[in-house]
């Protein structure tokens, strides 16, 4: 029989279903709740159920269009990298049902290794990349055990402490070459290709914005982004953070226009105050970002439309950095063409004749457009409140909004409000983004969560232009039932009892997004100028690294010659004690037999009666057919020639 195909042993598939559950782990935290611990129940089932006896193949089969077939109702039978990392998970799960000779362990922990690897294309936090480091080390521990019953060199000295050493020693080998690749590999600007999308989008803004779609943004306590000021910061009052504009209604759904995204953008002009910040924005999959308003420039890379919806070529997959200024704004397109005023006009025909009926009688009682406004907010001062649990909406959304129902959030009060407007010949348009941060206790910047997605109104007023309206914050402090804070309880919520635990963790997340992820070209120039390396070309950055990288090559080389040349460790022993004695004038001849040599020091020294009986027992350990001597390698380390003198 040969070595692949001998039967794997009991302490061997324990390793082996170790590591290959270490390997998986990682990937099911990153799945859907009940995709992970559907595969993660079957694994454990098939795993002691092949203990016991094979698993038929009709079984196996079975098991596996089950976990398929729910990762595709999960993902909504849509292809993308979420679900081919589920069905890769799923067929691991199973994959312990043919785990019954070494063959088969060495498959399962080969296959394993892609878990890892695939949980970076859906996290790349530090927690996913040390439980990966943690997984590729049970399953070098647990391919070395494979190896040792193979040769029938199965040791219980030292155990899996031994085979930890020997790994983690493998990896400081390879350290240094993995360091020098990282430092000076030559970056790309942008990559070679792209990360495939995802198949479930993740929460976020969009350009749309339709009734019941905001309740899985707003409920999403994760960050959406990190800002860092540089200098004075705006109160939290005034931290709108302006995203897509929505100028289009068709009675349900409000959407950003198509043809102003074309168009440059209208006019600003400033405020003296000038906000200095660093946004670290989280991947979002879409192409859509958010800048403090209103920003004074864009960065390379950042487009804006003619409503200020800020927006990058590539999509978003990764963690972005912008270096912004921002100012509020005095006046915003101070003059209005008349197409886009017809466009902040416009009402479908058809829906809420309450609300039309409303606007026109308000309007027909005054013809001053700020007045019109501040009655709106007095309205919703006195009669309305704020809740999250709000029915969906029927044909006329805005109508059972403003007459019936009078509580809900953002959602329902920017595009009630924003109609009403229009209806009473006022320009409006909803502005979605964030509003407010939350500052990290354990550093100098602000988080800014998902939850705190917002929707408000851009009213236009003579003279003045485009002037933020916040409907929603009209809400009487008494009339607010239910906010995210209640549902997410204190733990959620910033300044609950956990917040300092939180506030550590996305304290370590950040270092690692800045010194991580964040290592771009750029990042590389900094820290070689910091080294005193200006202007480091492309083709000198590449010299740089291949003799970096041959340096490491060379070091890794001889520790793995060393190693091999003494892997015995009676041998190690031996030849650390023959230097001892080396030391002294009395190194031992390349010849020269351990014996001989042993009897040339005696005669030298005089005496060396403890050298000559640790040389016999060495010579008798080493070629002859004696019985083992375990203590002898601790005491040819514990000797030393100095012992000699003092007889």
């Amino acid at each position: 029989m040969s070595g692949g195909a001998l039967r794997i042993d009991a302490a061997g598939r324990t390793r082996v279903l170790l590591a290959a559950a270490a390997c998986l782990l990682p990937l099911l935290l990153q799945l859907p709740r009940l995709s992970a611990f559907a595969i993660a129940g079957i694994g454990a089932v098939v795993a002691l159920a092949a203990a016991r006896r094979p698993v038929p193949g009709w079984l196996r089969g079975v098991l596996a269009l089950t976990l398929v077939g729910l990762v595709l109702v999960q993902t909504g039978f849509s292809v993308g990298r979420d679900t081919g990392c589920a069905l890769l998970a799923a067929m691991l799960a199973i994959k312990p049902s043919e785990l019954r000779t070494l063959r088969d362990g060495r498959s399962l922990l080969g296959f394993a290794l892609f878990a890892p690897f695939a949980t970076f294309l859906l996290d790349q936090g530090p927690a996913s990349l040390a439980l990966g480091l943690l997984a590729a080390v049970l399953v070098l521990v647990a391919l070395l055990r494979l190896s040792e019953q193979e040769s029938g060199l199965v040791s219980t000295a030292g155990g899996d402490r031994r085979r930890v050493r020997t790994v983690l020693r493998l990896i400081a080998i390879g350290l240094p070459l993995a360091l020098a690749a990282f430092w000076l590999f030559p970056r790309l600007a942008t990559p070679l290709w792209g990360v495939p999308e995802l198949s479930t989008a993740r929460p976020g803004l969009s350009d749309t914005m339709s009734p019941g779609e905001w309740l899985d943004l707003i409920a999403d306590d994760s960050p959406a982004m990190r800002v860092t000021f540089r200098g004075a910061e705006p109160d939290t009052r005034e931290m709108y953070w302006r995203g897509p504009t929505l100028t289009d209604y068709d009675g349900r759904t409000w959407s950003a226009s198509a043809w102003l995204r074309h168009l440059p953008p209208a006019t600003v002009d400033h405020g003296p105050t000038v906000w200095d910040y660093d946004i670290a924005l989280e991947p979002t999959e879409r192409n859509l970002l958010v800048a403090l308003e209103m920003p004074l420039s864009l960065p390379e890379g950042m487009d804006a439309s003619h409503t200020y919806t800020l927006t990058s070529p590539r999509r978003l997959d990764r963690v972005t950095r912008w270096r912004l200024q921002s100012s509020p704004p005095v006046r915003f397109e101070a003059d209005l063409p008349q197409t886009l005023r017809d466009q902040a006009l416009r009402v479908p025909d058809g829906f809420n004749p309450r609300t039309r009926a409303l606007a026109q009688r308000w309007r027909a009682e005054t013809a001053d457009d700020e007045a019109l406004v501040e009655r709106a907010l007095a309205w919703i001062r006195s009669d309305f409140g704020y809740t999250l649990d709000t029915p969906l909406p029927g044909r006329n959304a805005v109508d059972e909004f403003l007459f019936e129902q009078q509580a809900g959030f953002c959602e329902h009060f920017s595009s009630a409000f924003t109609l009403l407007m229009r209806e009473a010949g006022i320009p409006a348009r909803v502005v979605t983004g964030y509003v407010g941060g939350y500052r990290n206790a354990y550093g100098n910047y602000w988080i800014v969560r998902r939850m705190d997605a917002h929707a408000w109104v851009e009213v236009w007023l003579a003279g003045r232009g485009w002037v933020r309206v916040d409907p929603t914050a009209a809400v009487a402090p008494e009339r607010i039932y239910d906010t995210l804070e209640d549902r997410l309880g204190a733990a959620g919520a910033a300044g609950g009892a956990f917040s300092p635990i939180f506030d550590l963790g996305d304290w370590a997340r950040r270092g690692w997004n800045d010194l991580v992820l964040g290592f771009d070209a750029g990042r590389q120039q900094l820290m070689l100028r910091r080294l005193g390396i200006e202007h480091v070309e492309t083709t000198t950055l590449a010299l740089l690294f291949a003799l970096c990288a041959s340096l490491a090559l060379g070091w890794m080389l001889w520790l793995v010659a060393r190693s091999e040349r003494e892997r015995d460790p009676l041998l190690r022993a031996w030849h650390r004690l023959g230097r001892r004695y080396a030391r002294l004038g009395l190194a031992r001849a390349a010849h020269e037999p351990p014996l001989a040599w042993a009897g040339r020091v005696a005669t030298a020294r005089g005496d060396a009666s403890t050298l000559l009986a640790l040389t016999r027992r060495f010579v008798a350990a080493r070629y002859a057919a004696a019985q083992s001597d375990p203590a002898l390698t601790r005491d040819l380390r514990a000797h030393r020639p100095a012992e000699e003198v003092r007889r």
